[in-house]
């Protein structure tokens, strides 16, 4: 029952991530705050993902260079 409900818990994060990130790649070509959605929906997704997780960290450092 464990594992079910981890799989689970990954399923949602998973879709709420992508939903989020998605939005934001479309509001890089869109007027909209791309730069706040996309590492909003790289963090939910970053609580299952180890990929996540590093694609943050690297975008987190990029941010921090240019200012």
């Amino acid at each position: 029952m464990h594992k079910a409900i981890r799989g689970v818990r990954k399923l949602i994060v998973g879709v709420i991530g992508f939903t989020i990130l998605f939005i934001g790649i479309i509001l890089i070509f869109i007027p909209g705050p791309a730069l706040i959605v996309i590492p909003i929906g790289l963090g939910i997704l970053a609580t299952e993902f180890l990929w996540a997780r590093n694609l943050l960290t690297k975008f987190k450092d990029k941010f921090k260079k240019k200012n």
